[in-house]
């Protein structure tokens, strides 16, 4: 425990000596290289905490890696890298009644530490944006994907070594899980926490942190198909948003729809079929699928259906009778993640977006879209379902905050 401690207050020394915004972009780009020319390295250590999870675990996409994956998290280290500098930017500029010289000016959080569960490219996710951010960063990934978190932080050391940096201005933390607290309680050390996975993870920071906190992670997400909506539009969105890659946050989890939508339904869902999606139906949408979806994959809505992130090809199917009772209903299951609906009135597309409560919104989309990357942000820490400090995408911009900087000449106060 005192080794963690004192490698806290390492990170906390380093965080106030950090190198130039130049010199951060230059390491970021030869890290997305070394990630590339190590790709074996990383494949190798990936095999190892796969084999240790079964396939039909939810998880198990999440944790997978391969040579275009790994093509693509290099892609994001390079749009990191490419991005303005978010430090030193004046925020707000006056000169008051004393002639004071008053402005805010962007600065580093100082040390950000990420719990996250079984993605191991949160490891480089977090880095790259810490990095460029000018803060210094204490990771603590999940058991599952160990070995990958190993072998990509060894690369990431690596790095700055090459470039004349301390190794560490990042920590891995033991996998661990009795670690977690000692990271919670450091709240003299690290300045923000931010856990990313599970509604039981965030749960268990929320309830034991010391360290401010902003969650990420669970997406309870929801799709509205209004009286008036595009039916091809409504079968391509459904069909992207729940097989597109239904182990990640931004994946439909309940399609709510009008009663006076319901003879459509068995069109709407019948691409999910193909991916033999499991539908939990509430007992109209049951009725009208029931002879028209696959008996095997149609099953009866339970209310433990409604308000789950599924993470796997399982869908709940939510009938109601007007627009208002959409919005509570989504309103009350929803992560304030992402919610989308599917409708060709202009009215009801406006009182949608005014009244659901989330860090994202879509009118006759798919969800899918919410991702950092997709957003031109680089890449992300994970889509926060809060409303202070930062919403939706968390990505370079919310990993600064701001100093009030007064310039006198020789002012005091009576």
């Amino acid at each position: 425990m005192e080794e963690i401690i004192e490698k806290f207050k390492q990170l906390q020394r380093l965080s106030r000596t950090m190198p130039d915004s130049a010199k951060r972009t230059e390491v970021l780009r030869s890290l997305s290289k070394n990630l590339k020319l190590n790709e074996a390295a990383i494949l190798e250590a990936n095999q190892k905490d796969l084999e240790k999870m079964e396939k039909d675990n939810p998880l198990y996409d999440r944790l997978l890696l391969s040579g275009e994956r790994i093509d693509g998290i290099c892609g994001d280290v390079e749009s990191v890298a490419s991005l303005e500098d978010p430090n030193g930017q004046t925020l707000e500029e006056r000169t008051l009644p004393n002639g004071l010289h008053l402005k805010r000016v962007s600065v580093p959080l100082g040390v950000v530490g990420v719990i996250y569960e079984a993605r191991p490219n949160v490891t480089v996710d977090v880095f790259s944006l810490c990095f460029k951010a000018g803060n210094t960063v204490v990771l603590k990934g999940g058991s599952d994907a160990e070995e990958s978190n190993k072998a990509i932080v060894k690369i990431i050391k690596k790095t700055l070594k090459e470039n004349n940096l301390s190794e560490d201005l990042l920590y891995l933390m033991s996998a661990d899980r009795k670690y977690v607290e000692v990271m919670l309680k450091a709240d003299k050390y690290i300045d923000l926490i931010i856990p990313r996975g599970s509604q039981g993870l965030i749960r268990f920071v929320k309830e034991n942190s010391l360290v401010p906190i902003i969650e990420t992670g669970a997406g309870i997400v929801h799709t509205y198909i209004d009286e008036d909506f595009n039916l091809d539009w409504a079968r391509e969105i459904i069909f992207n948003a729940k097989t597109q890659r239904p182990s990640v946050c931004n994946a439909l989890d309940c399609l709510v729809i009008s009663e006076k939508a319901l003879p459509k339904l068995p069109e709407i869902v019948e691409l999910l079929a193909k991916k033999e999606v499991i539908i939990y139906a509430d007992a109209q949408s049951h009725a009208a699928l029931e002879g028209k979806y696959p008996a095997t994959l149609l099953e009866k809505a339970e209310e433990e259906h409604f308000g789950r992130e599924f993470l796997s090809l399982q869908m709940a199917i939510k009938t109601v009778s007007n627009l208002n009772e959409a919005i509570e209903h989504i309103n009350k299951y929803s992560s304030r993640h992402s919610e989308a609906i599917i409708s060709n009135n202009a009215a009801s597309q406006a009182s949608f977006i005014k009244e659901v409560d989330a860090g994202v919104i879509y009118t006759n989309a798919s969800t899918c879209f919410t991702d950092g990357g997709i957003f031109g942000l680089g890449a992300e820490i994970g889509i926060s379902t809060q409303k202070l400090h930062a919403r939706g995408p968390f990505a370079l911009k919310a990993l600064t905050t701001y100093k009030w900087i007064l310039e006198g000449e020789g002012q005091v106060r009576r």
